[in-house]
């Protein structure tokens, strides 16, 4: 049974990642607010990417992965940048700041 992986852009630029096994008819619920309690507010939406599955379960963890990516990332995927993703996969460790180079801060005793 197909499902699909889908990633739409809300009015407010935020993007909202679902699996669905009817896509075109998930997408119109969005639209007619009748999708999720998060783009209901954030209206219009436009689908700007999916991928298909051919099982629903497959979907629904490559949607849970998707989720957890960085906006960053999430936008490669949009744009086709799949030589890009590896590397915004990886964290910087080279800012100064923190233990892990994730924000401001002096760890320095």
């Amino acid at each position: 049974m197909i499902a699909y992986v889908y990633m739409l852009r809300c009015s407010d630029g935020s993007l909202y990642v679902g699996s669905t096994r009817l896509l075109q008819e998930r997408v119109h619920q969005h639209q007619m607010g009748m999708g999720a309690n998060y783009t209901r507010s954030r209206l219009p939406v436009e689908l700007v990417w999916h991928e298909e599955h051919e099982n629903p379960s497959h979907a629904f963890a490559r949607e849970k992965q998707v989720q957890n990516w960085s906006r960053a990332k999430r936008l490669a995927l949009i744009a086709g940048d799949y030589e890009g993703l590896p590397a915004l996969a990886k964290k910087d460790f080279s800012r100064p700041g923190t233990a892990d180079g994730s924000g401001p801060g002096d760890l320095t005793p």
